[in-house]
Formats: C-alpha cells, sequence, structure tokens
C-alpha cells in the first residue's frame, strides 16, 4: 500500500464565503496547499456508483473497488509538494460522512468558513448584476428566480449548508472560523487553523494578496462567469448594497440561516 506521507484536513463553505480569500492566505505558507472547491468526493461517489450498475453485480468483487476508492485522496494528491493538503467539499453531508467513514480510513478533521447566507447570496448578486456572463443569469430573468436556482437541493449552497450543520454534532474535530472574524482580525483567525493542525505558525502577510494559484493552476472562469473567484489585493469588510435589494420572499425563506 502506498505511504500516506502527506497530512489531509478539509474545508466545508458556502461559496462566496471567504474560500479564496482564505486559502489565497493558507497558501503563502510553502507547506500548505489549501484547495479550490476539489473534486475528489465527486471521485469517490462515482466510483461507489459503479456499484449499482449491471456490469458490477454481475460480479459483485467489492473489496477490489473499495481498494481503488480507499485510495483516491492519496493518489489524488501524490504529486503534489505541500506536505498539508486542506481539501474543500461538503464531507459532512449525511452521505458523504457514511463515505469517508468507510474509504478515508483515517480520522479526519478540519476548518469550517461561517457567513451569514443573506451576506453569501447579496455577494451572489453583485456578482452576477456586474458580470453577464455569470451562471445565474442562465437560470432566471429576475433576481427571485436566480437565487432560488442557487438553493436549489442538489446545488452547492444547500449541500455545503447541511454539512456545516452536520459538522455541529461533531464540534471537538472542526475549527470554526466567521468571515466577519477573519475580515476583521485575519492573524487571530489564521492562528487558529495552526492551533487545529499542530502546526508552529507561518508568518502570513495580509496585503498585496494573491489571485489563487495552486501549483501552477489557477481558475478558469470562462467556464462560471468572469471575476468569480477574484480577491481583493487586501483585507477589508466592505458594505454590500445588494444586502438590501435581495428579494422579500427569499429572505422570509432562508433569512433565518445564520452563524
Amino acid at each position: 500500500m502506498q505511504k500516506k506521507n502527506k497530512e489531509i484536513l478539509f474545508l466545508i463553505a458556502q461559496p462566496r464565503s471567504g474560500n479564496t480569500l482564505l486559502a489565497s492566505i493558507l497558501n503563502q505558507n510553502p507547506e500548505i496547499a489549501c484547495t479550490a472547491n476539489s473534486i475528489t468526493l465527486e471521485i469517490i461517489k462515482d466510483l461507489f456508483l459503479i456499484k449499482a450498475k449491471d456490469m458490477f453485480q454481475n460480479f459483485p468483487d467489492h473489496r477490489s473497488l473499495d481498494n481503488v476508492i480507499n485510495m483516491v485522496y492519496d493518489l489524488y494528491y501524490r504529486d503534489w509538494p505541500q506536505r498539508i493538503i486542506i481539501d474543500r467539499g461538503p464531507i459532512m453531508t449525511e452521505g458523504n460522512k457514511m463515505l469517508m467513514e468507510k474509504h478515508f480510513n483515517r480520522p479526519f478533521k478540519g476548518i469550517v468558513l461561517l457567513r451569514d447566507l443573506m451576506d453569501v447570496l447579496a455577494s451572489y448578486m453583485k456578482w452576477y448584476t456586474e458580470n453577464p456572463d455569470a451562471f445565474p443569469n442562465r437560470f432566471g430573468s429576475n433576481d427571485e428566480e436566480k437565487l432560488m436556482f442557487l438553493m436549489a437541493d442538489n446545488g452547492a449552497i444547500t449541500k455545503t449548508l447541511k454539512a456545516i450543520e452536520n459538522s455541529f454534532n461533531y464540534k471537538d474535530t472542526w475549527c470554526y472560523i466567521k468571515y466577519d472574524d477573519l475580515v476583521a482580525d485575519p492573524e487571530t483567525e489564521i492562528k487558529k487553523i495552526y492551533t487545529l493542525i499542530n502546526e508552529p505558525y507561518y508568518p502570513h502577510q495580509f496585503n498585496n494578496l494573491q489571485q489563487l494559484n495552486i501549483n501552477g493552476i489557477g481558475y478558469n472562469d470562462t467556464v462560471l462567469g468572469k471575476n468569480m473567484h477574484n480577491i481583493r489585493s487586501t483585507i477589508q469588510k466592505i458594505h454590500n448594497p445588494y444586502i438590501n435589494k435581495i428579494p422579500e420572499s427569499i429572505k422570509k425563506e432562508y433569512g433565518h440561516i445564520r452563524f
């Protein structure tokens, strides 16, 4: 079996809640790679779903297929030079947690980044209003329709909210960071992560931040929409006027989701 020589942790966070900002800061440390939205869970789920296919059921060799699934994380990150990987994905939904417990084969812990849902949706509104090619503009003619599309049961926001909610049942293994605290006092919040991973603090800088680039690969935002993952060069809390433009129907349905 391949030697597991990397520490793999996890990041759970809604889209547009500071993921790219947090990763840009952490990745200043050459020992750490905090990923973009990771495909590792999708690989595991796709492999697991092979068990429902006729070809597998005709010759149900569970052990051999499980051997492949068990190695997904270690194989995916095998050639990454960083020693500590922070993989972003909703691993704490009930279904994902079940797969992780069966196939990750070691305890797992990580970071939960929290931001009030209305702030997340306001950030989406600002982005898709300023960038006509943003993907929500393909799925509605007004803000209510676009935001309801984003809140679909199978969408990234809802999946992540379910993962966050379930993480609260296992608080001892998660480091909780609020977006507002991160932008107000980034050094204090980043130090919490170093306590979690039991590593000496790296002297991060919080000005002249770089766009996310990991091992020479950056975001291709022509896929989902221009500027989706752009971050400002300095950390600051800026009032978003779109918070006051969220439709009342959306506020009534989801306004209670706060952290």
